[in-house]
């Protein structure tokens, strides 16, 4: 049986986005209509296989910088191996760097993004998977547009940014530009959106849609 409850873990030992308790009550509501309960945490010790195990999954909401030990590390490849299903939201990609599993869980690296929050067009890739379904197939929206040191390599790509809709500044990655994808990790789920930024986006029916199928997409079956 699918334990009911559902990880959300922010500690940030690098940048702290002002977005997060928004997000946290945004996903706390997500997981209400999916049927599960939350626990939201800075403590980075839940990463045990004992506790991990109360879990279904986990959303990384922004953290940032290393925030796990090795014992935690360990633990947490084995919860998401193992079935668990992980959640990675905007800042997500600049946490563990040091750690190599970590790359492979996110998908890619962040390296950086233009100044401030701006206008631009996002290309749905995948109009069937649960977080792009409800989208046109080209969606306007304001964010940090993030770019990677690589496209993510054995994932399934939902969303690209059309770099000609916005300043790309010296960061252009050309097409394509991924910014959500998704992709199996043994017997885990991942999925990851670049999106999110601003608290406004956690009030934002097209962006709560898109969380809330990420994060349906990684849950074991109940």
């Amino acid at each position: 049986m699918v334990s009911p409850a559902i990880l959300v873990f922010t500690k940030t030992t690098g940048f702290r986005h002002d977005s997060i308790p928004a997000g946290v009550e945004a996903v706390e509501r997500i997981a209400a209509d999916l049927g599960f309960t939350t626990e939201h945490t800075e403590d980075s010790s839940v990463h045990n296989p004992l506790d991990l195990a109360r879990f279904a999954a986990t959303v990384w909401l922004s953290p940032s910088g290393d925030v796990l030990d090795e014992l935690e590390r360990a633990a947490l490849a084995d919860f998401v191996t193992g079935g668990g299903g992980w959640c990675g939201v905007h800042a997500a990609a600049t946490a563990e760097r040091s750690w190599p599993f970590f790359t492979e869980l996110v998908g890619a690296r962040f390296i950086g993004h233009p100044p401030g929050c701006t206008a631009g067009e996002i290309e749905v890739k995948d109009a069937e998977h649960p977080a792009t379904a409800h989208l046109p197939k080209r969606w306007s929206w304001t964010d940090e547009w993030y770019s990677f040191d690589e496209r993510p390599a054995d994932v399934e790509v939902l969303l690209e940014v059309d770099e000609d809709t916005y300043d790309t500044a010296d960061l252009a990655m050309g097409a394509p530009h991924p910014l959500a994808w998704h992709r199996r990790l043994e017997s885990g789920r991942c999925f990851y959106t670049a999106l999110g930024h601003d608290a406004g986006a956690y009030a934002d029916a097209d962006f709560l849609a898109h969380l809330k199928g990420g994060l349906q997409s990684v849950l074991p079956a109940k």
